[in-house]
Parts: structure tokens; sequence; C-alpha cells
């Protein structure tokens, strides 16, 4: 597929990527969503990472973020196997060398949210008591972000 020529594709990867992450998120923080918005979420999470995916400024800490996107949106969409899939897929990134440790404390918190959705409780238990204690050993700000995100995860709050 060629682009037009007065389309500057990697100016347009780096828009899209942020642009569709943002509304994705604005549609997360939602407290009530409409059948069409939860599509719409899922579409702008894939529509995101597919664009960081073809930066060239791209990295795994990237990609760890767009997976955790993707996780937490399927969850919220209560699809639970395409949450704990891509949680996972979250991990695998978040654990490459360069990584800031936060991200892998957030890929253990999707991986909880996505065994809630799942009913797999045990391990829902695991990953947040793993998410818990990257917290601890985190700098202030970062432990206070994670540890406030995994306060309102619950079996009903994904």
């Amino acid at each position: 597929m060629k682009a037009q020529e007065n389309v500057d594709v990697r100016q347009a990867h780096i828009y899209f990527a942020q642009e569709c992450f943002n509304l994705a998120w604005d549609l997360i923080e939602k407290k009530e969503r409409e059948p069409e918005e939860m599509d719409l979420m899922i579409h702008l999470a894939h529509a995101s990472l597919y664009h960081w995916s073809r930066r060239a400024d791209c990295t795994d800490q990237n990609l760890s973020i767009g997976y955790w996107q993707l996780s937490r949106v399927y969850a919220l969409a209560g699809l639970g196997d395409s949450a704990l899939k891509a949680a996972e897929t979250c991990l695998a990134y978040a654990q490459q060398h360069g990584v800031a440790r936060i991200f892998v404390g957030y890929a253990h918190e999707a991986l909880a949210r996505a065994y809630a959705v799942v009913a797999m409780i045990e391990k829902q238990q695991i990953h947040l008591e793993q998410a818990i204690n990257i917290a601890q050993a985190l700098p202030d700000d970062e432990k206070d972000q994670l540890l406030a995100d995994l306060k309102d995860l619950s079996q009903e709050n994904c």
C-alpha cells in the first residue's frame, strides 16, 4: 500500500500512537461505557499499539505499555482470555533489558486483572502480590502511582 506523497508516514505514526492511546485512556477512565464505546476503546488500543510498533523510536518499554493498555481494555470489556494474552506479552516486554522496573509491576497488575476476569483468583492474588512487592521497592512517586492503581483491583472492578 503506497502512502500519499503529501503524507509524512513517520509523523503519522507518531501522532496516531499517542492520540489513539490517549483516546483509549479517556474511555478507560469513564465510569460507564456504551457497547459502542467498548468496541472503540479496543480498536483505539490496537491502533495505538500498531502505530507504536511502526515507529523507529519504539522500545520494549513502549510495547510493554501498549500491551498493558490492550490488556486493560480487554479486561474492562470482560474478554478475559484476550486480556490474559496481552498481559503475558506485556510482561515479556517489561522484563527486557532497559525497561523501567515500574513496568514489570504494571505487567503483574495487568495479569492480576486478567485473572480476575477469568475467575482464577489464586493466580490473581499471586500477581497482585508480585505487583505490590515491586511497588514497595520503587521510588515514592512511582510506588504511590502503582499502589493507587492496584487499590481498585477487585473481581468486580477490572
